[in-house]
Order: C-alpha cells, then sequence, then structure tokens
C-alpha cells in the first residue's frame, strides 16, 4: 500500500500525485521516546511522518493514555490520578475526554464486528448530576450469559417519591427523556441484534411497547423484580436463580468500577455527557479486557 501525503490529500488531487512520496530522515519523539519516520512529498515538497494522522498526534504525555484508562475504569477519581501520576488534574481531564471519544468509537466498532446477539437483558439504572434532585437513567442492554454491553443511553428523568416536590420547588419542570433514550438505544440494537431475539426486563409497562415497535418478530420475557442481596447494593439479588444475572451483574460492576456511581461518593456527575464518555470508556474496557470473548 503506497503512502499518501497528507497536505497533497487536502488539496483533492489524484493517487498518482499524492503518493510520490521519499524518506527523509528519522527522529526521536519526546513523549515516549520512540523513533518515527519521516517522509518528503515531491509535488509539494513538505514534510510529514508516519505518526502525522495518528489520534494521538502532538500529544505530549500519550504514554499516559493508557494508564489512565485502566484507572479511570477502576473507581479512580480525577484528582488521585493526577496525584499518582505527578501531572495537572487539567492534563487529567483533557485526556480522559480523549479517552471517552476514542473508546466509545472503538465499543461501537467492534460490537458491529462481533457476532449478533440472541438473548439480550436490558433495564435501567439510576443516577444523578450534582444532586439528587436532578436524577438520570441509564438505559442499558447486555448479552445474556456473555455480559458484553451491547449499548447504553444517558437520559434525563425527573425526580421521585418525597424527592419530587423540593425538586419542582427548585429546579422547575424536568423533561422525562427516557423514552426517547429507549428509542435511540433500540434503533442502534438493531445493527447487533438478531430481528428474532429474545428480550428479558423487568415488569416496566413501558418495556412491552418498545421492543413491539423495533423488534416486531422478537420475544419479550418479563421476571417480577426482587429484593437486593446486600443494603445499597440493588443490583444482585438476594435469590437463588437470577433471570436476568447478567444485567444484574453487569450493573452491580458499574457501581464498582465508576466512581461516580458509587453508592455513597462525592464524584458526583456535573455535565450527562460526561458520564456518557466515562460509560463509553468502561464499556469498551469491560468488553475488551473483563469478560471471556467466545
Amino acid at each position: 500500500m503506497k503512502r499518501v501525503c497528507s497536505h497533497c490529500s487536502q488539496n483533492n488531487l489524484t493517487v498518482e500525485i499524492r503518493s510520490q512520496l521519499k524518506r527523509s530522515g528519522r527522529f526521536r519523539r519526546t513523549s515516549d521516546g520512540r523513533k518515527v519516520q519521516k517522509f518528503r512529498c515531491n509535488v509539494c515538497r513538505r514534510e510529514s511522518s508516519s505518526a502525522t494522522n495518528h489520534p494521538c498526534y502532538r500529544q505530549k504525555k500519550r504514554q499516559l493514555n493508557y494508564r489512565i484508562m485502566i484507572q479511570y475504569c477502576s473507581g479512580v477519581s480525577q484528582r488521585r490520578i493526577a496525584k499518582i501520576l505527578g501531572i495537572s488534574r487539567t492534563t487529567v481531564a483533557r485526556k480522559v475526554e480523549f479517552m471517552g471519544l476514542r473508546s466509545l468509537e472503538k465499543f461501537r466498532l467492534e460490537n458491529l464486528c462481533s457476532q449478533k446477539a440472541e438473548v439480550v437483558e436490558f433495564d435501567d439504572l439510576e443516577t444523578f448530576e450534582h444532586t439528587k434532585l436532578k436524577p438520570l437513567s441509564i438505559t442499558l442492554a447486555v448479552e445474556h450469559r456473555t455480559r458484553r454491553i451491547l449499548d447504553f443511553r444517558v437520559s434525563q428523568m425527573p425526580a421521585k417519591g418525597h424527592l419530587a416536590k423540593l425538586s419542582r420547588k427548585k429546579y422547575g419542570h424536568r423533561n422525562d427523556k427516557r423514552a426517547t433514550g429507549r428509542k435511540e438505544l433500540f434503533n442502534e440494537l438493531k445493527n447487533l441484534v438478531s430481528p428474532t431475539a429474545t428480550f428479558k426486563s423487568d415488569q416496566n409497562p413501558h418495556y412491552p411497547r418498545d421492543v413491539k415497535a423495533h423488534f416486531p418478530k422478537g420475544i419479550h420475557e418479563t421476571f417480577k423484580g426482587q429484593r437486593g442481596s446486600i443494603v445499597g447494593q440493588g443490583e444482585l439479588k438476594k435469590i437463588r436463580f437470577d433471570p436476568l444475572f447478567s444485567l444484574n451483574h453487569t450493573c452491580a460492576m458499574f457501581r464498582a468500577n465508576i466512581n461516580r456511581l458509587f453508592r455513597k461518593t462525592w464524584c458526583t456527575t456535573k455535565l450527562p455527557e460526561k458520564l456518557a464518555l466515562h460509560i463509553a470508556m468502561y464499556a469498551h474496557f469491560h468488553n475488551s479486557q473483563l469478560i471471556k470473548k467466545v
């Protein structure tokens, strides 16, 4: 495969002209000490390297990207990561956002390349942004037995119970966007799940309509909600056989490894978009390293 000049390709030149490159020495990259090959274009006379089009181009601490991702997906906060690695919190925040976007792209690409799921478990996981008066819903779909995360959506929802009145008084009316989030989730699942797949969930009255609308040939099985096994851990059920074990176990791992989802934590979510990037990073790490690949 011929290498193409990154500068000429922006000018819409033909492939024959864009491929006229010759070697022009090497340089040692300061971020990780590796030697990188340089090239000079015979057409525009400009230089480029084998690292020019890399996503980490011009990053000064690219060697820390993977270490930051591992710690961030293991319940460590951004402040503690900065303390451990001896870098600024601003650097950690920038790299977390960069790795989140990269992980989301890899997560969806790997799912598209995997075999379509035949049995899916899905439900909502609740958290909040800034305060419990502003709750958020994480709609999660997991493949049965393998516990492979298929997709997720973060949606806004109104407060419930004794917090509802106080939430309306302090923050006003809060729209319920969970139906829109489930619609987006099921639209994405059409590329990842068999049309005749079996869906398992609890007895939420909205779920049958969502499954029927997007998978008319699919089968939907519902199960009554059960009591949590330990106080504060509602995801793990106190029953001998849990029909939604794959989903509940994955949700429990979310609670254990994403610091902003801890039951008692001060690492709260300030923006739902940042929560989605954190989940995307963990979902990619979960599918690629924490579960057994079939």
